[in-house]
């Protein structure tokens, strides 16, 4: 045998030797070279041996305590033996009582049949009896007019009549079955019949003549009668004809009444307004309408619960295309609504174009345009109603198609095409107003022209928004915004472009006021215009939210909405232009201020630079001529233009003295001072402004910073990643040359930096 590894065995198995025979044992004996390999390998299966004797020693000691178990199983055996014969036993007991159970259970079932026929035949009896009951319950009832009373003995015979088959009898039954069913049965249903049609023809009568009469309690009266003698479809069409026929007259009646307040107020011309109260006669159809599905609504359930709503909905509907059509028909007669889109569809739309004496009034306009409003959100609110009605009934028919496809609808399409005509036609002609009588307002920053002109777009795109078409919306918001793109902007810039502004603005050495309000006030009309602009597409897109849920109908105004946004930045780029050229007529009384700093030295001495802390060169001379050139406008400017002023003011001072000072020679104080100068003028301008200034010197800070170097190779304390929180400004190439500013600088330092 051979031993492979046998130290490791022994360690991994607690001492023992693991012997592995196989096909390499030859090899591994041959590999064993030496006695001393050979006497401990011996030595360790010798050990492996004895252990395993001792196993075996340890398992032949279990021997006693295994025959005992194996003994106990024997006994346990005969154990089973016995319960396996009271198994049987018992099973035999239980097939025995399952036998009896079943014979019992049998009985059971013919005594229950039995008792079922006994109850079944005494209820026939019952019936039959009933029947006659019925019969003559009927007869007494018509003879005293009690004709709720005849309906349901009339009722409860036929339901008995059905539910037991009494009229022809049962096949197969026995002897006192077959004698109930031929026992006359045939002479009471035809006594029964004769009540009913009797009956019948009362009810139509009745019903007829409350119709008649309008008498609505007897209507549902008699109406309610239909169900109980089966005529369930006809009491369904006769009280819808009724409703119908109700909400005809009625709004026949207002018809007249309005067609008569017209004419009257033609004959008296006067009042025409108040009389033509054309909303509140189509409110009223609706209204009938509504309450005629509303009120009757359990009625028309009790009498068809599954089409009974449906098929007033429908029929009222058809009711209202033809009434409501003619209302709206005679309403855009009446305005000559046709005339007017024509006259303004054909006018010149130009906003600048002086105004036909004969064209339409606006203010006439505007009265009509109200009432389209009104008349077309009640016709939304209605149809609004209707569909939730028809949706509640689950009805099969298409609610979009039903509303959408009648002549009421198309009036109401027609109606809404000539308030886009008008709407649009008055949102231009106000605009153009607001433009042309355009003055100045006291003790505001804006004219008048910019709180007209967006109001009149407001109440326009509200109004539009009101009449929940997404079409009117789009078309009036699309008229805004070319208004504001073309016209309104073309009236901002006339008044930003001033010709030689800089020889009007300062006279004598000093600003003009007058002067100054006039461009400070063209300019903030732009600033808060574009800040209009973007609260009106705010209002807008929160109103069409709550007015048009449907996704398709928001994703359409949603291009819209955007462009109206994009205005923003069309008016803010206006503004940026005017604001350019006040600083540019500005920056020319600063240049001198700025020459003066070419001139003063950075090589200074400590008792130059001490100097300088008590008599500063140029800092103070130039925050002075700041001050005077530019402060004086801070009254007339908004905030945000003046803001943006004092930046366009800081651009041009920083971009001139960093040029000015890549030009000069430095020493260490002499980047000191230029720390202590850049410093200042932070301080000072960030007490001119609300925004940040410190960015604007960001490069200028950092070129003082590196003049303030102690030696070239510390810039790398500050530079790549070391520069911490740092956004360098500065290029590498930029920096060698600041660097190469000092004059103590070696070049060959500066040359051998790896930035």
């Amino acid at each position: 045998m051979a031993i492979n590894d046998p130290s490791a065995a022994a360690a991994a198995g607690g001492g023992q030797v693991v012997l592995h025979v196989g096909s390499g044992m030859l090899d591994q004996i041959r590999a064993l070279t030496d006695v001393g390999s050979m006497t401990r390998l011996l030595h360790e299966s010798i050990a492996y041996e004895r252990s395993i004797d001792s196993e075996l020693d340890t398992l032949l000691a279990q021997r006693h305590e295994l025959d005992k178990k194996l003994s106990g199983l024997y006994k346990a055996a005969e154990v089973l033996d016995l319960v396996h014969v009271n198994a049987d036993q018992m099973l035999a007991s239980a097939t025995s009582t399952c036998d009896l159970a079943d014979l019992v259970s049998g009985k059971v079932r013919e005594l229950d049949l039995a008792q079922s026929r006994v109850q079944a035949t005494l209820a026939r009896i019952d019936a039959i009896e009933d029947r006659s009951n019925c019969i003559e319950g009927a007869r007494q009832a018509l003879q005293t007019e009690d004709y709720e009373a005849a309906a349901k003995y009339v009722e409860t015979f036929m339901h008995l009549d059905e539910e037991y088959g009494l009229s022809g009898g049962r096949q197969g039954g026995g002897w006192v079955e077959q004698t109930l069913e031929t026992a006359a049965a045939g002479d009471q249903r035809k006594q029964l019949l004769e009540s009913k049609q009797k009956l019948e023809t009362v009810i139509r009568k009745k019903f007829s003549a409350a119709v008649e009469a309008r008498d609505h309690p007897n209507v549902v009266r008699f109406v309610k009668l239909y169900p109980s003698l089966g005529l369930h479809e006809e009491a369904l069409k006769s009280y819808v004809g009724y409703l119908r026929k109700v909400v005809a007259l009625r709004a026949r009646d207002e018809f007249e009444g309005l067609k008569d307040s017209l004419e009257q107020a033609a004959a008296g011309r006067g009042g025409v307004q108040q009389r033509a109260n054309f909303v509140g006669v189509l409110n009223h159809l609706f209204k009938d309408i509504a309450l005629a599905i509303e009120d009757n609504e359990d009625l028309l359930k009790s009498v068809d619960e599954d089409d009974g709503v449906v098929y007033a909905i429908k029929e009222l509907q058809e009711e209202c295309d033809a009434k409501g059509s003619l209302i709206l028909k005679k309403y855009m007669e009446y305005r000559k609504l046709a005339k007017l889109a024509k006259d303004i569809s054909m006018q010149n739309k130009n906003l600048l174009a002086v105004a036909s004496a004969e064209g339409p009034d606006p203010r006439e306009i505007e009265i009509f345009l109200e009432e389209m409003l009104l008349l077309g959100q009640t016709s939304e609110d209605y149809t609004h109603f209707m569909i939730t009605k028809m949706r509640e009934a689950a009805a099969q028919v298409s609610p979009r198609n039903l509303f959408k496809g009648g002549s009421f609808y198309r009036s109401v399409q027609e109606l809404i095409g000539h308030y886009i005509i008008l709407e649009e036609f008055f949102m231009v002609e106000n605009v153009k107003k607001a433009i042309k009588i355009d003055e100045v307002v006291p003790d505001a920053l804006t004219t008048s022209m910019v709180d007209d002109v967006f109001f009149v777009l407001q109440s326009c795109c509200r109004r539009a928004v009101c009449t929940m078409n997404v079409q009117s919306v789009l078309a009036v918001l699309n008229c805004g915004i070319n208004l504001l793109n073309n016209e309104f902007k073309e009236a901002l810039l006339r008044k930003i472009r001033e010709p030689n502004l800089a020889s009007r603005l300062f006279l004598g050495g000093a600003g003009v006021p007058k002067t100054g309000s006039e461009i400070s006030t063209a300019l903030n009309n732009a600033d808060i215009s574009a800040e209009y602009a973007i609260k009106l597409r705010h209002e807008i897109e929160e109103q069409c939210n709550e007015a048009f849920p449907a996704p398709a109908d928001r994703e359409k105004l949603k291009s819209c909405l955007t462009e109206l946004g994009e205005t923003n930045a069309a008016l803010r780029q206006i503004l940026n232009v005017g604001l350019e050229q006040l600083a540019n007529s500005i920056t020319p009384r600063l240049r001198s201020m700025l020459d003066i700093v070419s001139t003063v030295n950075y090589e200074l001495t400590e008792t130059q630079y001490a100097e300088n802390e008590v008599s500063d060169p140029w800092v103070q001379k130039m925050l002075h001529a700041v001050e005077i050139n530019v402060t004086w406008l801070q009254p007339f400017l908004t905030t945000n233009n003046y803001d943006s002023l004092v930046h366009l003011i800081i651009d041009f001072i920083v971009k001139r003295i960093e040029v000015i000072m890549t030009q000069k020679r430095f020493n260490q104080l002499g980047g000191l001072q230029l720390d202590r100068d850049t410093r200042t003028l932070v301080g000072h301008f960030s007490g001119m402004t609300q925004r940040t200034v410190r960015d604007k010197f960001a490069r200028l800070i950092q070129m003082a910073t590196i003049l303030n170097l102690e030696k070239v190779i510390e810039i790398l304390d500050f530079w790549g990643e070391n520069s911490g929180p740092v956004t360098w400004r500065l290029t590498p190439a930029e920096v060698r040359r600041i660097l190469s500013l000092r004059v103590d600088f070696r070049p060959e330092a500066i040359a051998a930096l790896k930035l």
